[in-house]
């Protein structure tokens, strides 16, 4: 019986079709990224054919804009002969790997891509009422309800914007879900919610950071400042006491890590002074974030217009004015 050679590599022995064939089942780029570091040669096979890249880019082409800022498609030039063992090929080709593979262990899936509420266009009550009760998942604590409520408007079709800085300047977002109030206080247990929804994400330059927590010069300042990368469809709400789910079209990419919530009309009048109330239990938002070290090692993201810019071909919906 004929020993078995054990010294012969894989890919050599399938040739560069078939080897291209069995890589591309690996659904995931950090398997690829793993499997490029079983020899030299495979990890030569997956940088020489940009395979983590592909994969990164199959899985989330909203990504490319991002990465294009830091890709490196000139590193250096050369005089024609090679520089040491590589070329400039060879060395752009391995930078773009690292990026790309950083980026697949940078990628997150969060339960909730929210970090801190920020400010409402009108609240009723800063106290017991504040925006930050949203970021309880319960609308009961020990200390009572907890919710944000709009102050009273006569008029039914009031439109009210809530902020939230999320935890990464860039995040995939799939969906958002919303829980309203339901008042078991008073007669009828009525629920607050708005008629309709719609999700805006951006930056703006004008927010300061003190210990990592973000403050406005002015109540308006983000609606003067702000620049929006994302407007989702209108969403009708219903009027239930529920987590409700409202699931983006494709998910989207979230630049400037800032979360405009507009709750577009009211439904429900109080008892006691016959004005509309909108009021919200619970916000969350279902997505990855790229981790802070990826933005920070890689750079190019302070300035969050140019990143914008590089998507504009990919995502609609850059515009100004939050």
């Amino acid at each position: 019986m004929s020993k078995v050679k054990t010294n012969l590599d894989l890919i050599q022995w399938l040739g560069h079709d078939m080897s291209i064939n069995v890589f591309s089942y690996l659904d995931n780029p950090r398997d690829l990224v793993c499997a490029s570091a079983v020899s030299s040669s495979w990890n030569d096979f997956v940088i020489e054919n940009g395979l983590c890249k592909q994969l990164c880019l199959k899985m989330i082409p909203e990504i490319s804009g991002v990465v294009r800022s830091i890709e490196v498609d000139n590193l250096f030039v050369v005089d024609g002969n090679k520089v040491g063992y590589y070329t400039e090929k060879r060395e752009r080709l391995n930078r773009n790997h690292r990026v790309y593979a950083l980026l697949a262990f940078s990628l997150i899936p969060m339960n909730n891509c929210i970090a801190q509420a920020i400010y409402a266009s009108s609240t009723n009550d800063h106290i017991r009422q504040r925006l930050a009760n949203t970021l309880e998942p319960r609308d009961i604590t020990e200390h009572g309800p907890s919710y944000w409520s709009s102050i009273g408007q006569s008029d039914p079709s009031a439109t009210e914007s809530l902020l939230y800085r999320l935890y990464s300047k860039i995040c995939l977002v799939t969906e958002i879900h919303v829980q309203p109030f339901q008042d078991y206080l008073n007669d009828g247990f009525p629920i607050y919610s708005a008629k309709a929804i719609q999700f805006k994400y951006g930056w703006t330059s004008d927010p300061i950071e003190i210990d990592s927590k973000f403050i406005f010069r002015d109540k308006m300042a983000f609606s003067r400042h702000g620049i929006c990368t994302y407007d989702s469809p209108v969403f009708p709400m219903s009027q239930e006491n529920k987590l409700q789910h409202f699931k983006l079209p494709e998910p989207v990419l979230c630049i400037g890590g800032f979360l405009v919530v507009r709750l577009l009309g009211s439904v429900q009048k109080n008892g006691k002074d016959n004005l509309f109330y909108t009021c919200i239990s619970h916000v969350k938002v279902v997505g990855q974030i790229i981790s802070p070290e990826f933005i920070v090692r890689r750079g190019g993201f302070d300035d969050m217009e140019a990143v914008a810019s590089n998507i504009s071909s990919i995502q609609d919906g850059v515009g100004v004015g939050m």
